[in-house]
Protein backbone atom coordinates (compact mmCIF):
# COMPACT_ATOMS: atom_id res chain seq x y z
CA UNK A 1 0.00 0.00 0.00
CA UNK A 2 2.87 2.34 0.77
CA UNK A 3 4.13 1.87 -2.79
CA UNK A 4 0.72 2.65 -4.31
CA UNK A 5 0.06 5.82 -2.30
CA UNK A 6 2.53 8.04 -4.20
CA UNK A 7 0.98 6.91 -7.48
CA UNK A 8 -2.49 7.84 -6.25
CA UNK A 9 -1.21 11.24 -5.19
CA UNK A 10 0.25 11.81 -8.66
CA UNK A 11 -3.01 10.79 -10.32
CA UNK A 12 -5.02 13.10 -8.07
CA UNK A 13 -2.70 16.00 -8.76
CA UNK A 14 -2.98 15.33 -12.50
CA UNK A 15 -6.78 15.34 -12.29
CA UNK A 16 -6.73 18.66 -10.45
CA UNK A 17 -4.38 20.19 -13.02
CA UNK A 18 -6.68 19.11 -15.84
CA UNK A 19 -9.73 20.75 -14.26
CA UNK A 20 -9.18 24.14 -15.82
CA UNK A 21 -11.61 27.06 -15.83
CA UNK A 22 -13.16 28.54 -18.96
CA UNK A 23 -10.78 31.56 -19.05
CA UNK A 24 -7.78 29.26 -18.56
CA UNK A 25 -8.88 26.95 -21.36
CA UNK A 26 -9.53 29.94 -23.61
CA UNK A 27 -6.05 31.33 -22.92
CA UNK A 28 -4.58 27.87 -23.50
CA UNK A 29 -6.31 27.53 -26.88
CA UNK A 30 -5.10 30.97 -27.95
CA UNK A 31 -1.54 30.08 -27.00
CA UNK A 32 -1.75 26.83 -28.96
CA UNK A 33 -3.02 28.73 -31.99
CA UNK A 34 -0.19 31.22 -31.59
CA UNK A 35 2.37 28.38 -31.49
CA UNK A 36 0.79 26.57 -34.43
CA UNK A 37 -0.29 23.55 -32.41
CA UNK A 38 -3.43 23.20 -34.48
CA UNK A 39 -4.57 19.70 -33.46
CA UNK A 40 -4.02 20.48 -29.77
CA UNK A 41 -5.91 23.74 -30.17
CA UNK A 42 -8.93 21.91 -31.59
CA UNK A 43 -8.91 19.51 -28.62
CA UNK A 44 -8.71 22.42 -26.19
CA UNK A 45 -11.55 24.22 -27.96
CA UNK A 46 -13.68 21.08 -27.61
CA UNK A 47 -12.83 20.92 -23.90
CA UNK A 48 -13.61 24.62 -23.59
CA UNK A 49 -17.06 24.12 -25.08
CA UNK A 50 -17.74 21.22 -22.71
CA UNK A 51 -16.58 23.23 -19.69
CA UNK A 52 -18.65 26.26 -20.68
CA UNK A 53 -21.77 24.07 -20.85
CA UNK A 54 -21.51 23.24 -17.16
CA UNK A 55 -23.76 24.99 -14.58
CA UNK A 56 -22.29 28.21 -13.30
CA UNK A 57 -20.60 29.12 -16.58
CA UNK A 58 -23.60 30.84 -18.18
CA UNK A 59 -21.84 34.22 -18.39
CA UNK A 60 -18.97 32.68 -20.38
CA UNK A 61 -21.22 30.52 -22.53
CA UNK A 62 -22.89 33.47 -24.22
CA UNK A 63 -19.54 34.98 -25.23
CA UNK A 64 -17.95 31.86 -26.69
CA UNK A 65 -19.73 30.93 -29.97
CA UNK A 66 -17.91 33.52 -32.08
CA UNK A 67 -14.36 32.94 -30.73
CA UNK A 68 -14.84 29.16 -30.86
CA UNK A 69 -15.90 29.32 -34.51
CA UNK A 70 -13.04 31.67 -35.40
CA UNK A 71 -10.23 29.70 -33.79
CA UNK A 72 -11.61 26.42 -35.13
CA UNK A 73 -11.54 27.99 -38.57
CA UNK A 74 -7.90 28.99 -38.13
CA UNK A 75 -6.94 25.52 -36.93
CA UNK A 76 -8.89 23.60 -39.59
CA UNK A 77 -7.51 25.81 -42.37
CA UNK A 78 -3.95 25.39 -41.13
CA UNK A 79 -4.44 21.60 -41.08
CA UNK A 80 -5.50 21.71 -44.73
CA UNK A 81 -9.23 21.25 -44.03
CA UNK A 82 -10.33 24.20 -46.18
CA UNK A 83 -14.04 23.32 -46.49
CA UNK A 84 -14.46 22.87 -42.75
CA UNK A 85 -12.55 26.09 -42.15
CA UNK A 86 -14.84 28.05 -44.49
CA UNK A 87 -17.85 26.63 -42.67
CA UNK A 88 -16.34 27.65 -39.32
CA UNK A 89 -15.64 31.16 -40.56
CA UNK A 90 -19.13 31.33 -42.03
CA UNK A 91 -20.53 30.60 -38.57
CA UNK A 92 -18.26 33.27 -37.11
CA UNK A 93 -19.31 35.90 -39.66
CA UNK A 94 -22.97 35.14 -38.98
CA UNK A 95 -22.31 36.25 -35.40
CA UNK A 96 -19.89 39.09 -36.21
CA UNK A 97 -20.61 40.13 -39.81
CA UNK A 98 -18.25 43.13 -39.78
CA UNK A 99 -15.19 41.32 -38.40
CA UNK A 100 -11.89 41.17 -40.25
CA UNK A 101 -8.98 38.74 -39.98
CA UNK A 102 -5.47 40.12 -39.37
CA UNK A 103 -3.46 38.80 -42.31
CA UNK A 104 -0.19 39.55 -40.51
CA UNK A 105 -1.12 37.41 -37.49
CA UNK A 106 -2.69 34.28 -38.99
CA UNK A 107 -1.46 31.73 -41.60
CA UNK A 108 -2.13 32.33 -45.28
CA UNK A 109 -4.40 29.27 -45.45
CA UNK A 110 -6.56 30.70 -42.64
CA UNK A 111 -6.72 34.12 -44.29
CA UNK A 112 -7.74 32.53 -47.61
CA UNK A 113 -10.50 30.48 -45.96
CA UNK A 114 -11.75 33.52 -44.07
CA UNK A 115 -11.87 35.65 -47.21
CA UNK A 116 -13.70 32.87 -49.06
CA UNK A 117 -16.34 32.76 -46.31
CA UNK A 118 -16.50 36.53 -46.27
CA UNK A 119 -17.10 36.68 -50.01
CA UNK A 120 -19.86 34.09 -49.72
CA UNK A 121 -21.57 36.25 -47.10
CA UNK A 122 -21.11 39.43 -49.16
CA UNK A 123 -22.50 37.85 -52.32
CA UNK A 124 -25.52 36.38 -50.58
CA UNK A 125 -28.33 38.81 -51.44
CA UNK A 126 -31.44 38.94 -49.30
CA UNK A 127 -34.38 37.39 -51.19
CA UNK A 128 -36.84 39.94 -49.85
CA UNK A 129 -39.50 39.54 -52.53
CA UNK A 130 -39.65 35.74 -52.13
CA UNK A 131 -39.60 35.96 -48.34
CA UNK A 132 -42.37 38.54 -48.28
CA UNK A 133 -44.65 36.53 -50.57
CA UNK A 134 -44.72 33.66 -48.09
CA UNK A 135 -44.61 35.78 -44.94
CA UNK A 136 -47.31 35.36 -42.31
CA UNK A 137 -47.29 37.89 -39.45
CA UNK A 138 -47.39 36.60 -35.91
CA UNK A 139 -50.80 36.85 -34.21
CA UNK A 140 -49.48 39.40 -31.71
CA UNK A 141 -47.62 41.57 -34.25
CA UNK A 142 -50.19 44.40 -34.23
CA UNK A 143 -50.06 44.73 -30.45
CA UNK A 144 -46.46 45.93 -30.59
CA UNK A 145 -47.63 49.48 -31.36
CA UNK A 146 -50.70 50.16 -29.18
CA UNK A 147 -52.87 53.29 -29.26
CA UNK A 148 -50.90 55.07 -26.53
CA UNK A 149 -49.10 58.46 -26.48
CA UNK A 150 -46.07 56.90 -28.24
CA UNK A 151 -48.04 55.53 -31.19
CA UNK A 152 -46.84 58.32 -33.49
CA UNK A 153 -43.20 57.47 -32.68
CA UNK A 154 -43.67 54.00 -34.17
CA UNK A 155 -43.47 52.98 -37.84
CA UNK A 156 -46.61 54.98 -38.64
CA UNK A 157 -44.49 58.13 -38.51
CA UNK A 158 -43.05 57.15 -41.93
CA UNK A 159 -46.45 57.89 -43.53
CA UNK A 160 -47.71 60.72 -41.30
CA UNK A 161 -48.00 64.14 -42.89
CA UNK A 162 -46.91 67.29 -41.09
CA UNK A 163 -50.59 68.05 -40.50
CA UNK A 164 -51.02 64.58 -38.94
CA UNK A 165 -48.12 65.20 -36.61
CA UNK A 166 -49.39 68.61 -35.53
CA UNK A 167 -52.86 67.20 -34.88
CA UNK A 168 -51.45 64.33 -32.84
CA UNK A 169 -49.22 66.64 -30.80
CA UNK A 170 -52.16 68.90 -29.98
CA UNK A 171 -54.19 66.09 -28.41
CA UNK A 172 -54.79 66.65 -24.67
CA UNK A 173 -53.41 63.97 -22.32
CA UNK A 174 -56.84 62.40 -21.75
CA UNK A 175 -57.89 62.46 -25.41
CA UNK A 176 -59.41 59.42 -27.12
CA UNK A 177 -56.37 58.44 -29.15
CA UNK A 178 -58.12 55.39 -30.60
CA UNK A 179 -60.64 57.72 -32.23
CA UNK A 180 -57.80 59.73 -33.80
CA UNK A 181 -56.15 56.56 -35.10
CA UNK A 182 -59.38 55.27 -36.63
CA UNK A 183 -59.89 58.58 -38.43
CA UNK A 184 -56.23 58.52 -39.52
CA UNK A 185 -56.71 55.18 -41.29
CA UNK A 186 -60.17 56.05 -42.59
CA UNK A 187 -58.66 58.98 -44.51
CA UNK A 188 -56.28 56.71 -46.42
CA UNK A 189 -56.79 54.11 -49.15
CA UNK A 190 -58.95 51.31 -47.75
CA UNK A 191 -56.60 48.44 -48.60
CA UNK A 192 -53.45 50.12 -47.39
CA UNK A 193 -53.77 49.52 -43.64
CA UNK A 194 -53.58 45.74 -43.93
CA UNK A 195 -50.58 46.02 -46.27
CA UNK A 196 -48.92 48.53 -43.95
CA UNK A 197 -49.32 46.24 -40.93
CA UNK A 198 -47.91 43.30 -42.89
CA UNK A 199 -44.88 45.29 -44.07
CA UNK A 200 -44.21 46.51 -40.52
CA UNK A 201 -44.39 42.97 -39.14
CA UNK A 202 -42.03 41.71 -41.87
CA UNK A 203 -39.54 44.52 -41.23
CA UNK A 204 -39.59 43.89 -37.48
CA UNK A 205 -38.82 40.21 -37.99
CA UNK A 206 -36.29 40.50 -40.82
CA UNK A 207 -34.71 43.95 -41.02
CA UNK A 208 -33.56 44.78 -37.49
CA UNK A 209 -29.95 45.98 -37.28
CA UNK A 210 -29.65 45.31 -33.54
CA UNK A 211 -31.69 44.09 -30.60
CA UNK A 212 -32.52 47.61 -29.38
CA UNK A 213 -34.44 48.93 -32.39
CA UNK A 214 -37.35 47.30 -34.27
CA UNK A 215 -36.63 46.64 -37.93
CA UNK A 216 -39.55 48.84 -39.00
CA UNK A 217 -37.80 51.89 -37.48
CA UNK A 218 -34.54 51.44 -39.40
CA UNK A 219 -33.67 53.00 -42.76
CA UNK A 220 -34.29 49.68 -44.50
CA UNK A 221 -37.58 49.36 -42.63
CA UNK A 222 -38.67 52.81 -43.83
CA UNK A 223 -37.93 51.96 -47.47
CA UNK A 224 -39.66 48.59 -47.18
CA UNK A 225 -42.80 50.12 -45.62
CA UNK A 226 -43.07 52.85 -48.24
CA UNK A 227 -41.94 50.86 -51.28
CA UNK A 228 -42.57 47.19 -50.51
CA UNK A 229 -39.98 44.52 -51.44
CA UNK A 230 -37.50 45.45 -54.18
CA UNK A 231 -37.25 43.82 -57.60
CA UNK A 232 -33.96 42.33 -56.44
CA UNK A 233 -31.23 43.14 -53.92
CA UNK A 234 -27.55 42.51 -53.50
CA UNK A 235 -24.53 43.22 -51.33
CA UNK A 236 -20.97 44.17 -52.11
CA UNK A 237 -17.88 45.18 -50.12
CA UNK A 238 -17.22 48.89 -49.67
CA UNK A 239 -13.62 49.13 -50.82
CA UNK A 240 -10.85 51.33 -49.42
CA UNK A 241 -10.66 54.55 -51.38
CA UNK A 242 -14.35 54.67 -52.25
CA UNK A 243 -14.98 56.82 -49.20
CA UNK A 244 -12.67 59.61 -48.11
CA UNK A 245 -13.70 59.24 -44.48
CA UNK A 246 -12.41 55.66 -44.21
CA UNK A 247 -9.95 55.01 -41.39
CA UNK A 248 -8.62 51.76 -42.79
CA UNK A 249 -6.84 49.50 -40.42
CA UNK A 250 -7.30 51.54 -37.24
CA UNK A 251 -7.62 49.44 -34.11
CA UNK A 252 -10.61 49.65 -31.81
CA UNK A 253 -8.43 48.59 -28.86
CA UNK A 254 -5.14 50.37 -28.12
CA UNK A 255 -2.05 48.17 -27.95
CA UNK A 256 -1.38 49.35 -24.41
CA UNK A 257 -4.89 48.78 -23.09
CA UNK A 258 -4.33 45.15 -22.10
CA UNK A 259 -1.10 45.99 -20.28
CA UNK A 260 -2.78 48.84 -18.42
CA UNK A 261 -5.71 46.66 -17.34
CA UNK A 262 -3.49 43.84 -16.08
CA UNK A 263 -1.11 46.26 -14.37
CA UNK A 264 -4.03 47.85 -12.54
CA UNK A 265 -5.24 44.45 -11.36
CA UNK A 266 -1.75 43.51 -10.11
CA UNK A 267 -1.25 46.87 -8.38
CA UNK A 268 -4.56 46.39 -6.58
CA UNK A 269 -3.03 43.30 -4.90
CA UNK A 270 0.53 44.48 -4.10
CA UNK A 271 1.29 41.68 -1.64
CA UNK A 272 -0.47 38.87 -3.48
CA UNK A 273 0.04 37.08 -6.75
CA UNK A 274 -2.76 37.81 -9.20
CA UNK A 275 -4.65 34.58 -10.06
CA UNK A 276 -3.87 33.21 -13.51
CA UNK A 277 -7.54 32.78 -14.34
CA UNK A 278 -8.22 36.47 -13.72
CA UNK A 279 -5.29 37.50 -15.90
CA UNK A 280 -6.46 35.18 -18.69
CA UNK A 281 -9.99 36.55 -18.46
CA UNK A 282 -8.73 40.14 -18.61
CA UNK A 283 -6.43 39.33 -21.51
CA UNK A 284 -9.32 37.77 -23.45
CA UNK A 285 -11.18 41.08 -23.30
CA UNK A 286 -8.45 42.75 -25.37
CA UNK A 287 -7.61 40.00 -27.83
CA UNK A 288 -9.21 37.65 -30.30
CA UNK A 289 -11.79 38.06 -33.05
CA UNK A 290 -13.70 41.29 -33.23
CA UNK A 291 -11.12 43.37 -31.32
CA UNK A 292 -9.33 44.60 -34.42
CA UNK A 293 -11.17 47.43 -36.09
CA UNK A 294 -12.87 46.52 -39.32
CA UNK A 295 -10.78 47.45 -42.32
CA UNK A 296 -12.77 49.30 -44.94
CA UNK A 297 -12.47 46.24 -47.18
CA UNK A 298 -14.84 44.47 -44.75
CA UNK A 299 -17.41 47.26 -44.82
CA UNK A 300 -20.33 46.71 -47.12
CA UNK A 301 -23.10 48.23 -49.16
CA UNK A 302 -26.52 46.68 -49.61
CA UNK A 303 -28.41 47.80 -52.70
CA UNK A 304 -32.16 47.45 -53.30
CA UNK A 305 -33.14 47.81 -56.97
CA UNK A 306 -36.67 48.92 -57.86
CA UNK A 307 -37.61 48.74 -61.54
CA UNK A 308 -40.17 50.87 -63.32
CA UNK A 309 -43.19 48.68 -62.51
CA UNK A 310 -42.62 49.07 -58.74
CA UNK A 311 -42.04 52.83 -58.73
CA UNK A 312 -44.77 55.33 -57.75
CA UNK A 313 -46.56 57.13 -60.56
CA UNK A 314 -44.87 60.32 -61.64
CA UNK A 315 -41.33 59.24 -60.75
CA UNK A 316 -39.17 60.01 -63.82
CA UNK A 317 -36.85 57.00 -63.57
CA UNK A 318 -36.66 53.56 -65.13
CA UNK A 319 -34.97 52.15 -62.03
CA UNK A 320 -34.11 53.51 -58.59
CA UNK A 321 -31.39 52.01 -56.41
CA UNK A 322 -31.49 52.45 -52.64
CA UNK A 323 -28.01 52.07 -51.15
CA UNK A 324 -27.50 51.15 -47.47
CA UNK A 325 -23.96 51.54 -46.18
CA UNK A 326 -22.44 49.75 -43.20
CA UNK A 327 -19.15 51.25 -42.06
CA UNK A 328 -17.32 51.58 -38.78
CA UNK A 329 -17.95 54.96 -37.19
CA UNK A 330 -20.72 55.71 -39.69
CA UNK A 331 -23.58 53.35 -39.03
CA UNK A 332 -25.25 50.08 -39.99
CA UNK A 333 -27.36 49.92 -43.16
CA UNK A 334 -27.58 53.70 -43.39
CA UNK A 335 -29.55 54.94 -46.40
CA UNK A 336 -27.64 57.16 -48.83
CA UNK A 337 -30.04 60.04 -49.43
CA UNK A 338 -29.31 60.83 -53.05
CA UNK A 339 -31.93 62.76 -55.12
CA UNK A 340 -33.52 59.75 -56.93
CA UNK A 341 -34.23 57.74 -53.73
CA UNK A 342 -35.45 60.82 -51.85
CA UNK A 343 -37.75 61.83 -54.71
CA UNK A 344 -39.09 58.28 -54.95
CA UNK A 345 -39.78 58.03 -51.21
CA UNK A 346 -41.63 61.37 -51.25
CA UNK A 347 -43.76 60.12 -54.13
CA UNK A 348 -44.48 56.83 -52.34
CA UNK A 349 -45.53 58.69 -49.21
CA UNK A 350 -47.82 60.94 -51.25
CA UNK A 351 -49.69 57.94 -52.66
CA UNK A 352 -51.04 57.12 -49.18
CA UNK A 353 -51.49 60.68 -47.94
CA UNK A 354 -55.07 61.72 -47.10
CA UNK A 355 -56.88 64.52 -48.87
CA UNK A 356 -57.47 65.99 -45.41
CA UNK A 357 -55.55 64.98 -42.32
CA UNK A 358 -57.54 63.98 -39.23
CA UNK A 359 -58.13 66.77 -36.81
CA UNK A 360 -57.82 66.69 -33.08
CA UNK A 361 -61.23 66.33 -31.33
Amino acid sequence: MRRIAPVLVVLLLSAVSLAQSVPELFARAKEQVRRGAWADALKTLDALEVEAAKPGNESFRAQLPAPLAFYRGVAHASLGQADQASADFGNFLALQPNAQIDAAQYPKKAVAAFEKAQKAVSDRAPSLADAYRSFQPRPDAASRYPADPRWAEGPVHWIMTEADKRAWSSLPPNADRLDFIEKFWASRPAAFRAEFDRRVAFADENLADDAEQPGSLTDRGMVFILMGPPTFAGRKPLRTGEDASDNAGMSSVGSHDEETAIRGMVNARPNQKAPGGKISQTSAQYNGPGKKAVDSSANRMEVWHYRRELLPKGVPYQQVDFEFVTKQGYGVNTLQREPPPVTTLDAAKATVAPSAAPRAP
